[in-house]
């Protein structure tokens, strides 16, 4: 036994560590940071004043339940506030999910190009994960359901999509609930909804509200600005609420992130300008680049997804090296299975115009 080491539960070494989107380039220069889909106007400044407002008081421990933000949340869209948990980024809530309903045996299913966290969540409990192929960079809800099998305890549907920026309308999410086994449950990440602007799409509250297997997870991390203080929530069946109450830790929410949380909702002049800005660059971005001959995939975001040509010199690789070269960070996304893409958040308009002249340059070259 001399020799013996500790040894992780079976599955922990098979998974990649997740890797963030980088935030320096070379040389000492200030970089323009487009790879963590990240809002460019930042917090809503009341929520900035809500949060150093409470500096005087970090000799407290939170309030464990997260009251004020669970209030302030049902009141924002008329839900119940005993059947909302919120954790410590909606990455917590996913890795609280699959361990409460995830063991060894059990399989958890998502699509090819989903948010790598479902598989990590997965591995981490013990489980298999189980990708589908996608059609279109889409969700493709009868091959999703033809991998579900009687070990499959979760069906993870990021909607939209990161990092392909797509989405499904709510029939086809209410097809695709219909089609599950009734102890399945079905986590619809709903990271990016604030974005979207489509009559055919819903987030996922109508779903939960009247069905027993249905959860939707939300973060303030991207529209509100508050990716710091890794502040997300589930809108869950009393019965997932009361599962996921015992699991979490009893103070998983700061108490500035619980006051920053609440006034960043209250603040529905500054989610409207985040909100305008995208539905202004989003378009005009996609549009440039396009002209320039990448391919981008058409996303409801705040963020797209840009195909380079396969030919030397012009993959994604060197349009990334290109790009560092300028200072601009865009996100490599290879680990979803897009080894020659990249993907690029919406900007400011000085970012965005940047990388529009850096791209230019870029396919030009011989």
């Amino acid at each position: 036994m001399a020799n013996a080491a500790p040894k992780p539960q079976p599955g922990i070494m098979d998974i990649s560590p997740y890797v963030p989107g980088e935030s320096e380039v070379p040389g000492g220069l200030k970089p323009i940071k487009l790879s963590s889909n990240e809002s460019p106007l930042g917090p809503s400044p009341k929520a900035v004043a809500a949060y150093k407002a409470v500096a005087d008081e970090l000799d407290r421990y939170p309030d464990g339940a997260a009251t004020i933000l669970r209030s302030a949340i049902a009141r924002h869209y008329g839900l119940d506030a005993g059947r909302i948990v919120c954790g410590c980024g909606s990455d917590e809530l996913i890795n609280l999910i699959a361990h409460a309903y995830v063991g060894p045996g059990d399989e958890a299913v998502y699509s090819a190009h989903g948010f790598l966290m479902y598989k990590i969540a997965t591995l981490s409990s013990g489980g298999t994960p189980v990708p589908v192929a996608e059609k279109d960079y889409r969700a493709d809800v009868d091959a999703i359901l033809a991998r579900v099998t009687p070990r499959t305890k979760l069906v993870f549907l990021a909607n939209p999509n990161n990092p392909t920026g797509t989405y499904i309308p709510h029939d086809e999410v209410r097809r695709l609930h219909s089609g599950l086994p009734s102890d399945t449950l079905l986590v619809l990440d709903a990271a990016y909804s604030e974005y979207v602007r489509r009559n055919d799409y819903e987030a996922g509250l109508e779903l939960v509200a009247t069905t027993p297997n249905t959860v939707m997870t939300r973060t303030f991390s991207k529209v509100y600005g508050l990716a710091a203080l890794r502040l997300g929530w589930a809108y869950c069946p009393q019965a997932v609420a009361d599962v996921l109450n015992r699991v979490r830790g009893p103070f998983n929410v700061t108490s500035p992130s619980l006051a920053a949380g609440v006034a960043a909702l209250e603040d529905t002049a500054h989610l409207d300008k985040a909100v305008k800005h995208n539905e202004v660059w989003l378009p005009w971005v996609t549009a440039e680049v396009e002209k320039l001959g990448i391919k981008v995939t058409p996303s409801i975001g705040n963020f797209i997804l840009m195909h380079f040509p396969s030919a030397n010199g012009k993959d994604a690789v060197s349009a990334d090296e290109h790009l560092k070269s300028r200072g601009i960070i865009l996100r490599r996304v290879a680990a979803y299975g897009l080894p020659n893409c990249l993907r690029m958040t919406i900007g400011t308009e000085a970012d965005n115009r940047a990388v529009v002249a850096a791209l230019a340059d870029f396919m030009r070259r011989p």
